[in-house]
């Protein structure tokens, strides 16, 4: 175990560095806009964007450029542990400050999200498999559908409308901008109940229908007809052997979808009920053209999903000794 684990940490590191190629290519090989004129302003002379220009170092050439960026990323600065550049638009405030800042309200919408669709998906998805073909199982399915069918920002749009107290038919949740007036954790939490239903909902859809899927597999299993032919009671079977069986796929969709949701993901649900997280940073950050800013967040985020997905592989590795070898 632990030399699987020290060779995915290894490979870990390897794809952090190409990650980090990867952006820095995109946003200085193929630019949309020059990083002068942008940090100059409109009103600038020529000889201003040159001195900026120059002062950034964008006149060395590419490998030199690509070195000093590459050294930046992984070697600590006085703004925080990487240097991810610092804003345009928002007084040279270091990126990594701005998404720290960012962070915990987007942690804090995909945690309750998570809880929320996994406490939906679980027992909805094995309730449909033991009772497959039935009434309960067709409903179930035509539903989930529904759910994965439907776009995050319409069904955002939707709870607004229905259930928000500014604007909603029934005031019952508060509704849009209330989690920046909020104070306290609880709080805070009474204002994300219906971003988090409205997140959990087709993701709770996927999960649920993908359960069913493996547990149908599960309970058909030569280890599931010994149990029972041991007298092994029913729960305990459905429990125990299925679901730990089939229950073990799903560690992979959930640390990739944890990692993605992290790096911005979030982006529809933050956007439609204004919650200052990652997501609604970047939309700001685009709609400025802060390109250090847009720059820094993707390099981020991508450090959440390969960070996620080496935990994955550890957790399945624990879970399931075949993957180790």
């Amino acid at each position: 175990m632990i030399g699987y684990v020290v060779w995915r940490l290894l490979g870990a590191v390897a794809l952090l560095v190409v990650v980090s190629a990867l952006v820095f290519a995109i946003f200085n090989v193929l630019p949309a806009a020059d990083p002068a004129t942008l940090r100059a302003g409109k009103s600038a002379t020529p000889e201003q964007v040159e001195a900026i220009r120059e002062s950034l170092g964008l006149d060395d050439p590419l490998l030199v450029r690509f070195g000093r960026y590459m050294a930046g990323v992984f070697t600590p600065f006085e703004g925080g542990p990487l240097n991810l550049g610092t804003s345009i638009f928002q007084n040279n405030e270091p990126v990594l400050a701005i998404v720290a800042d960012r962070l915990p309200a987007t942690a804090f919408l995909v945690a309750g999200a998570v809880v929320l669709w996994i406490g939906i998906a679980v027992p909805v998805g094995v309730a449909s498999a033991l009772r497959r073909r039935s009434a309960l199982d067709r409903a179930t399915m035509i539903t989930t559908l529904a759910f994965v069918s439907a776009p995050v920002f319409w069904l955002g749009l939707v709870a607004l409308y229905l259930f928000a107290d500014d604007v909603g038919l029934i005031s019952v949740f508060p509704g849009v901008g209330a989690y920046d007036e909020a104070d306290g954790l609880l709080a805070k939490a009474w204002t994300l109940v219906l971003p988090w239903t409205v997140l959990a909902l087709g993701t709770a859809a996927i999960y649920a229908r993908y359960i069913r899927a493996e547990m149908i597999g599960a309970m058909e299993e030569d280890y599931v007809r010994t149990a029972r032919a041991k007298g092994v009671p029913e729960r305990r079977v459905v429990l125990n052997h299925a679901l730990r069986s089939a229950i073990t796929p799903v560690v992979t969709l959930l640390g990739l979808d944890l990692g993605l949701l992290l790096a911005g993901n979030a982006i529809l649900t933050e956007s439609v009920f204004n919650v200052p997280g990652i997501g609604r940073e970047v939309v700001t950050a685009i709609d400025r053209s802060d390109y250090e800013l847009i720059q820094g967040i993707v390099l981020f985020g991508a450090f959440f999903i390969v960070i996620a997905n080496l935990i994955v592989d550890v957790v399945y590795a624990y879970l399931d000794p075949r993957v180790r070898f």
